[in-house]
């Protein structure tokens, strides 16, 4: 009996070690992609997230707060809450729902709400690559995610346009970006934009669409006089319900 269980249990080891040694082997054997392959990859899947994302519904809260030099809290603080609607003829709008609080330090404008409706989240398609210089920074591991990271600059600046220059970071497996960390240029005296981070997470099993963007900084500002403003933003994306849409998401060929 004894030498019954002995046998099964190298048997057991037997096709652990072997189990074990093909992972590796499958490991080994993955054609590991060049930055211009991951870079051509993850731009055309950017294309197809722009896509869904517009056909998509979510609620979108944004909250300001004006910190004292020290990163305490005052009495400071906006919050807003927009909704994406769909109208009759099938276009999309974003419509602001909820305005609660005031802010005094800092001079709130159309760019501000401009910015975090339409240029968060920042997406980088094959149609807007021409435009960017990306440089490959290595790999690292996000939570529990193998990424990618490129440096991301503009490569000149339009009188008009805004753009983004930072960092991102591109999921190994679905080469779709899941993170960012950057901010919108060209910087204006008046009002500065903040660096902001954003976290996608992946949503009905196929798009990575962000759900949170944070900023902390301090901002310079030269009118009405010259001072320093100790800024806050948190942006949370939610109830993400899909209107209607055709888009999938397509393989990358490796």
């Amino acid at each position: 009996m004894a030498k019954a269980r002995f046998a099964a249990a190298l048997i057991v080891l037997f096709f652990a070690g072997a189990s074990a040694a093909q992972k590796q082997d499958q490991k080994a054997a993955k054609k590991e992609l060049q930055p211009e392959e991951i870079i051509k990859a993850f731009t055309a899947k950017e294309s197809q997230f722009l896509e869904a994302w517009n056909q998509y519904y979510y609620k979108q809260v944004a909250t300001v707060k004006v910190l004292t030099d020290d990163g305490v809290p005052s009495n400071e603080a906006m919050t807003m809450v927009f909704e994406v609607v769909f109208l009759d003829n099938g276009k999309r709008d974003i419509k602001l729902v909820e305005r609660t609080g005031h802010l005094r330090s800092v001079l709130w404008t159309p760019d501000d709400q401009d910015v975090i409706t339409n240029y968060q989240p920042f997406a980088l398609t094959t149609k807007d690559l021409s435009s960017y210089d990306l440089k490959y920074e290595g790999k690292e591991r996000v939570d529990e995610l193998d990424t990618h990271v490129f440096s991301v600059k503009p490569k000149t600046l339009a009188d008009g346009k805004l753009y983004f220059e930072g960092k991102i970071w591109i999921d190994d497996g679905d080469l779709q970006i899941v993170r960012t960390v950057g901010k919108i240029v060209p910087q204006k005296e008046n009002p500065q934009f903040p660096e902001f981070e954003t976290i996608r997470q992946l949503i009905d099993k196929k798009y990575w669409f962000p759900t949170w963007s944070h900023a902390d900084s301090v901002l310079e500002y030269t009118k009405p006089v010259p001072r320093r403003v100790h800024v806050e933003e948190t942006i949370t994306y939610n109830d993400f319900k899909r209107f209607t849409s055709t888009v999938t998401v397509k393989p990358v060929k490796k």
